[in-house]
C-alpha cells in the first residue's frame, strides 16, 4: 500500500509470503513539486538534478543514483512516477527470506546511585556556555559524591583548571570567548610546561552535537581523551567517568522494562491536551531532550527521561511510557517540538 496522508512517507508491506521466501514492497510518496516529464528519463544518472534541485542549489546528483545501486544490490529495480506540482511516487520490490529469530539475552538493568566509600574524593569541571545544559550534568553528578565546578567558556575553564586542579574535564566544544578544543590545547601546554610537578594530568572529555565522524579525529588531535556525542544516556555518561578515573560505583538494580508486556496490551492513548498541560510544567532543557532522543528513535534515552520525571507527576510517566511501549515517538516529537522555545 502506498503512503499518502504525509509530506513524505515510506511504507514496506508483504505482497507474497510463504513458509520460506517473500516479497517486500516499497512506496516513498512526497507531496513536493514534483518531476518534469522530460526529466524522469535521467533522474537515476550520476551528477544528474532536476531544475527543482539545480535552485535549491542543494546536494550533489549522486542521491538517486547511489539509492537505485542499493536496489539492484538487493536484487530489486525502483521506478518512479510524478506529477509536476503535486508530488513523486518511487517504487521498489525486493525478496528477503525467513530467518531464525536469535535468542534475545536480557541485559540486567542497574543504575549508579553512588560512589563506593574509600576512594578518596574527585573532582569534575562541567564547561558550557549553555547554563541549562551545566545544570542537568551538575545535578547528576553532585547527587553521586562528585565535587564539582561550571565553567561557561573555554577562558574561564583554563582558569579554574589551574587553581582547582579537577581530575575531569567534561567541555563543549563550541563556546565563545574561547571553544572547547582551544581551551583544551591551553590545558595541555601548561601541562607541558609543569610536567616535572606533581600535578597529575586532568582527563579531557569533549561533548559534541556533531554527528560527523570526521570531529573524531579533530577533537582527539586538540588533547581531549576521548568524546561524546549529544545528546547521550546517564549509562554512557558514568561509564566515561569510570573508565578514565577507575573508580567503583554503588549500583541499584532497576526492573526490567515493562516496554515488552506493556506492548502486548491495549493501551489508551491520553489526549493531547493532557500531555500539553503537564509537559508545560517541565523545564526546557528535558522537554529538548526528550525531542532530540525521540526524533533520533533512541527509544532507551527516551526511556531514561522518562524516569526523570518526579513521582509527583506519575500519570505523566505512565502516558509517556506507553507512548514508548506503542512505538509512538512520533506523538513524543509533534508534542514536545510545540512546547519548545526558540531559545
Amino acid at each position: 500500500p502506498s503512503a499518502t496522508s504525509a509530506t513524505k512517507s515510506a511504507t514496506p508491506s508483504a505482497t507474497s509470503v510463504t513458509k520460506s521466501a517473500a516479497t517486500l514492497h516499497f512506496e516513498v510518496e512526497d507531496t513536493g513539486s514534483g518531476i518534469a516529464p522530460e526529466e524522469i528519463d535521467t533522474l537515476f544518472e550520476a551528477f544528474r538534478q532536476t531544475e527543482t534541485g539545480r535552485k535549491s542549489a542543494e546536494g550533489t546528483g549522486l542521491g538517486l543514483a547511489i539509492t537505485r545501486k542499493f536496489v539492484q544490490l538487493m536484487g530489486g529495480t525502483i521506478t518512479v512516477s510524478s506529477v509536476l506540482g503535486e508530488g513523486t511516487v518511487f517504487k521498489f520490490d525486493i525478496k528477503i527470506t525467513e530467518a531464525d529469530a536469535p535468542e534475545i539475552i536480557a541485559k540486567p538493568l542497574r543504575q549508579v546511585v553512588g560512589l563506593e566509600p574509600n576512594q578518596g574524593s574527585y573532582r569534575l569541571l562541567v564547561v558550557d556556555d549553555t547554563k541549562e545544559n551545566r545544570l542537568l550534568l551538575v545535578k547528576l553528578l553532585e547527587p553521586m559524591g562528585f565535587e564539582v565546578r561550571e565553567a561557561e567558556n573555554g577562558a574561564e575553564c583554563v582558569a579554574v583548571w589551574e587553581s582547582w586542579q579537577p581530575h575531569l574535564i567534561f567541555m563543549d566544544t563550541r563556546m565563545p570567548v574561547m571553544d572547547g578544543l582551544e581551551a583544551t590545547q591551553a590545558i595541555r601546554v601548561r601541562e607541558a610546561q609543569q610536567q616535572n610537578s606533581a600535578r597529575p594530568r586532568t582527563i579531557i572529555i569533549a561533548l559534541t552535537a556533531s554527528a560527523f565522524e570526521e570531529r573524531r579525529g579533530e577533537i582527539l588531535a586538540t588533547g581531549s581523551d576521548d568524546f561524546v556525542r549529544k545528546p547521550f544516556t546517564e549509562e554512557v555518561f558514568f561509564e566515561k567517568i569510570r573508565e578514565y578515573l577507575g573508580l567503583r560505583y554503588i549500583y541499584e538494580d532497576l526492573p526490567q522494562s515493562t516496554t515488552v508486556c506493556r506492548r502486548a496490551k491495549g493501551i489508551d492513548q491520553k489526549s493531547d491536551s493532557f500531555f500539553l498541560a503537564e509537559l508545560t510544567a517541565m523545564p526546557q532543557p528535558w522537554l529538548k531532550s526528550l525531542y532530540q532522543a525521540a526524533n533520533e528513535l533512541n527509544e532507551d534515552l527516551v526511556f531514561e527521561l522518562i524516569q526523570q520525571i518526579p513521582n509527583t507527576k506519575a500519570p505523566l510517566s505512565e502516558a509517556l511510557m506507553d507512548l514508548l511501549s506503542d512505538f509512538r515517538l512520533d506523538v513524543i516529537v509533534r508534542l514536545t517540538q510545540s512546547l519548545m522555545n526558540d531559545s
